[in-house]
């Protein structure tokens, strides 16, 4: 798991939910409108969009695709739970991104523009540097040793 703390346009972590989601599926014209976004009911994996306004344009399988006016905030957690991602409005179309991300949400991150390979490594070298009282931050496999 790698922690996320990054600015971000709302689009690329749109982008970003496609590809861990729908790509294979979502028709062509609601993938080209900046301004629908893939929804999933709440249980295993939501996604959820908070905005002022937003309509259910299609639905296939689980996937809701709603069209939203004015995003404020957008919640994914991957089906598998090991990654949780929150973007919050900064302004206009611009937020910060928090939380985890599995190793195949990175390499989906990458892919949208989200982060790029730097970010990962800067992340990584700072988990595995010394902590305050000079000893690693993890163990011999890379777990973070409680503090």
């Amino acid at each position: 798991m790698v922690k996320i703390e990054v600015e971000t346009p709302l689009d690329k972590f749109r982008e970003f939910i496609i590809l861990s989601t729908c790509r294979s599926f979502i028709p062509d014209e609601l993938y080209m409108d900046r301004d629908v976004f893939p929804e999933r009911e709440t249980g295993v994996g939501p996604i959820y969009v908070e905005a002022e306004d937003k309509v259910t344009v299609k639905k296939i399988g689980e996937i809701s695709f709603v069209k939203a006016v004015n995003v404020l905030g957008v919640i994914y957690e991957s089906k598998s739970g090991n990654t949780k991602l929150r973007w919050r409005q900064t302004r206009d179309r611009f937020g910060k991104l928090n939380g985890e991300a599995s190793g195949n949400s990175i390499v989906n991150l990458i892919t949208a523009g989200v982060i790029n390979k730097s970010y990962v490594e800067k992340v990584l070298n700072t988990e595995k540097s010394p902590s305050k009282n000079g000893q690693s931050n993890t163990d011999d496999t890379g777990s973070n040793k409680p503090q």
